[in-house]
């Protein structure tokens, strides 16, 4: 028995450190996960092109997934094991949520080798994923706003304290996104500093919630790259071209919407810069089996 999801990465709203309220936008880099089910009761976990990477997160993602679902499906979970392997356009530790992908890709790719993924909610194989990030301690949020961008497609505002969904929105949206050549891991986070930018926070959550999402992406921009010590260099050359840009995530990317002829003029100017430039569309599709 064997199963395959991909699943989108995301851009950032609003970062969930200073409050634990966050919201992501998925975009269109995908991350693949195949899983197969095997009887001796391991999990081993591989990575595409990484052989020396880490597979902790997979690893507990289809652990999990079989644990709680293995007898729906009429299977012993104790003997139930599996070999999961991911393939990702999504560049690791740069702030475009490739844990979330990965997670979300290997739930529901376990959920369809089990033969259940249409009996499980997507919201639930979600809340899945993010306890399996939070275990395998890839995250300092818990991440569901970014696991829900990616699961559900559209932007999406949740309460991560909670695992609560606040708002969901499907968007067409044009994205640039620029990565610099360093990594930055979201759970080495000055956690400390992100609290104390909790009032702008509180406003971009309003601006959100209100569904002015690109005024509410350049608010966060400005405060998170002052709380975790990133350039606001990007941020300034996009504007005032594009609707909103901010860093994404805990960086170092950034990522700006707008109308395509304007991000494709900032895309120039960011091609300058060391690293990537991606000129994407938003997803509303969200994670789905292959």
């Amino acid at each position: 028995m064997d199963g395959r999801a991909v699943a989108p990465a995301a851009g950032t709203v609003l970062n969930a450190l200073a409050t634990g309220t966050g919201s992501a936008f998925a975009i269109d880099l995908e991350t693949t996960a195949t899983v197969e089910l095997t009887e001796d009761g391991e999990v081993v976990g591989e990575v595409a092109g990484q052989p020396e990477a880490d597979t902790t997160l997979v690893e507990r993602c289809a652990a999990m997934t079989i644990s709680e679902y293995a007898a729906r499906a009429g299977l012993d979970a104790g003997t139930v094991g599996a070999r999961v392997h991911t393939e990702s356009e999504v560049p690791m530790a740069a702030g475009l949520k490739s844990s979330s992908a990965a997670a979300n890709a290997t739930v529901l790719a376990t959920l369809d080798a089990l033969a259940v993924a249409d009996a499980v909610e997507r919201i639930d194989a979600c809340r899945l994923g993010v306890r399996a990030a939070r275990d395998a301690g890839v995250t300092a949020t818990g991440a569901f706003d970014d696991a829900s961008a990616s699961m559900l497609g559209g932007v999406t505002v949740t309460d991560n304290t909670a695992d609560a969904l606040l708002a969901r929105e499907e968007v067409d949206w044009n994205a640039l996104v620029y990565t610099p050549p360093e990594q930055a891991y979201s759970a080495d986070a000055d956690v400390s500093a992100c609290e104390r930018v909790a009032p702008m926070a509180d406003l971009v959550e309003e601006l959100a919630l209100d569904g002015r999402y690109g005024e509410a992406m350049t608010v966060n921009g400005f405060a998170f790259c002052g709380a975790l010590e990133f350039s606001t260099d990007p941020m300034i050359d996009a504007l005032p071209d594009v609707t909103g840009v901010s860093l994404s995530g805990t960086g170092p990317s950034y990522v700006a919407v707008g109308e395509r002829d304007a991000l494709e003029t900032v895309r120039e100017r960011w091609a300058e810069r060391d690293g990537t430039t991606r000129l994407l569309r938003t997803r509303t599709d969200g994670t789905r089996r292959i």
